[in-house]
């Protein structure tokens, strides 16, 4: 069992590194501890969040840009302001159509963003 531990109390932007995790997608971990994290997904226009399912819950808030939203099956134009909701186990993927950034909840915190395996399920 891994043993995710809190991280520091303040995440500065520019202090922040950047992970590229697919072409035109890069994320910033802002904080988390066992139960929860934040997470910020960065998309140059046309960048693909893929198709993909976990455990998690997740809820997004679009801080700008424009997103292809599918979530099981059920695709909306989402932009600036709006959010979104994801039930565990449900497929979800998006397409950016103007650069943006998405502000990512996890609970509990994503183990895979931090080197571990992820669990098959909870």
């Amino acid at each position: 069992m891994m043993d995710i531990k809190p991280t520091k109390g303040f995440f500065l932007n520019s202090e922040t590194p950047e992970e590229e995790v697919a072409p035109g997608l890069k994320r910033q971990i802002m904080g988390y501890d066992d139960k929860i994290m934040l997470v910020k997904a960065i998309f140059e226009k046309d960048a693909v969040g893929q198709m993909h399912k976990h455990y998690h819950s997740q809820v997004t808030y679009v801080e700008s840009g424009e997103f292809e939203m599918t979530i099981d099956g059920v695709v909306k134009t989402l932009k600036s302001g709006d959010s979104f909701y994801v039930l565990p186990h449900l497929m979800h993927g998006c397409v950016c159509r103007k650069p943006g950034t998405l502000i990512d909840v996890f609970s509990p915190a994503r183990e895979d963003f931090l080197g571990y395996p992820m669990k098959d399920s909870i």
